[in-house]
């Protein structure tokens, strides 16, 4: 069994990732305030450059000691080389884990196809670990970070960031209070891809920058020869490398309503794409069906993701349809989530909810995502988006690419990481890794 995980181990940490952490006590000293010199947290950014540049300048804010940074390419990272010159220097997270023993936290915020290989990596050395959405490349390899991080009893989080928003925690207490009645609908909708997809050939090779090292970016993917077309962003379309628009959108759209109505696993997946489905990179536009079972006091929910398309109009009742965003279709009303992080909502229609207080806080409320984590590392409570819940989440987000790519709808079988009588998806649920890549 592919999961390593009995029904009944399965059923209970299930149950624990959707409800169990959320008991802890609010912390509301300042983060600051906790600080001090003699406890600063060594640590290491694999993917210096882009979005990791950034969490790089959120995780020195807080004051915490930069010692090692890695990235393939020396010219998107550059900034980053420049502005910390007494950190050490790799190309490889892996001579790096090896090489480096000062290191006690890494950041990890490579392409999707690295995210799991670093911070496996990291964990079994012991090292509390943070890692960009998706949490991983392919559904197996979710349930691995969320089994081995439990097994080293490391910190972790994923970078949902709209996680730590106090508008976000309050829309699940919203939902959960019962203001808009009982639930059994879900839109969630992106206008993403951003980025070329739909492309059926691989681009020719071209020479290699002097740069960038090609051999270590490839990694874990199979072997192919370098094109500008997949660096620095466009990857995030191609199957080899990325999850398209649900990997690059979902861990933030659908997290409100993922934690709010504790989904679990679906039943069944099913996918309705604009364009034939190719092996190069994932369709242009589509539409997934998820059906969610009873659980608990909740009903079944069907949750419908768009990308490139959006919910019937007449859903928004008069609001203006953002980009990205969640509807919950309630009993007694509609909870509407605008914008790309689930950080924001309203409730509808107008009219009903006029003078509407929210419920008192029962869910804590987070000194900043990237704190959060740091704090967590330190000995403080788990970070909300923990990998026992980003592991989960996860999984969900990542069976829509294997509904698109199996063309077939997906009857899952969640303890066993199986597609029901359709062994044809295994292959996009566990992909293969490259010669000299194993977990």
């Amino acid at each position: 069994m592919r999961g390593k995980m009995n029904r009944r181990r399965f059923m209970k940490t299930s149950a624990m990732a959707s409800v169990g952490f959320f008991a802890l006590a609010d912390v509301t000293e300042p983060w600051a305030a906790q600080q001090s010199p003699m406890n600063r947290l060594n640590v290491a950014i694999i993917g210096a450059g882009g979005q990791g540049g950034g969490n790089l300048g959120n995780i020195a804010g807080l004051g915490e000691n930069i010692v090692a940074l890695c990235d393939v390419d020396e010219n998107r990272a550059s900034a980053s080389f420049n502005k910390y010159p007494k950190a050490a220097k790799y190309q490889d997270y892996r001579v790096m884990l090896d090489k480096q023993k000062d290191i006690e936290a890494v950041v990890v915020s490579t392409p999707d196809h690295h995210h799991v290989f670093a911070s496996i990596a990291a964990m079994k050395l012991g090292k509390h670990v943070y890692c960009e959405k998706p949490l991983t490349h392919g559904v197996w390899e979710a349930r691995q970070m969320r089994e081995i991080a439990a097994k080293q009893k490391v910190a972790t989080q994923m970078g949902n960031s709209g996680t730590a928003s106090s508008r976000l925690r309050e829309a699940v207490e919203v939902v959960r209070s019962g203001a808009i009645g009982e639930i059994r609908e879900v839109h969630v909708w992106t206008n993403r891809p951003i980025w070329p997809q739909g492309i059926k050939e691989a681009p020719p090779g071209e020479a290699v920058p002097k740069t960038l090292n090609w051999e270590a970016w490839l990694g874990p993917a199979p072997e192919r020869p370098y094109n500008r077309a997949y660096l620095p962003f466009n990857w995030r379309g191609w199957w080899d490398f990325g999850t398209g628009a649900i990997g690059d959108m979902a861990c933030h759209t659908m997290n409100m309503p993922n934690m709010a109505l504790e989904l679990g696993a679906p039943a069944t997946i099913v996918a309705q794409s604009d364009q034939p489905v190719n092996n190069q990179t994932a369709p242009l536009g589509v539409i997934v069906t998820y059906e969610f079972p009873a659980r608990g006091k909740h009903p079944p929910v069907r949750l419908k993701w768009y990308e490139r398309h959006q919910p019937p109009a007449e859903l928004l009742q008069g609001q203006k349809p953002n980009q990205s965003g969640s509807l919950l279709i309630g009993s007694k009303g509609t909870l509407y989530s605008p914008g790309d992080t689930g950080g924001n909502y309203i409730l509808l229609p107008l009219k009903n909810f006029e003078g509407y207080k929210p419920p008192q806080p029962t869910l804590p409320r987070s000194p900043g995502h990237h704190a959060e984590w740091i704090r967590a590392c330190k000995g403080g409570p788990p970070a909300m988006s923990n990998f026992d819940y980003a592991g989960p989440l996860t999984e969900t987000v990542l069976l829509a690419n294997v509904a698109i790519r199996a063309g077939r709808q997906i009857n899952w079988d969640p303890v066993n990481l199986r597609a029901r009588d359709l062994p044809a998806a295994d292959q996009y649920i566990h992909r293969a890794y490259r010669k000299g890549w194993t977990l």
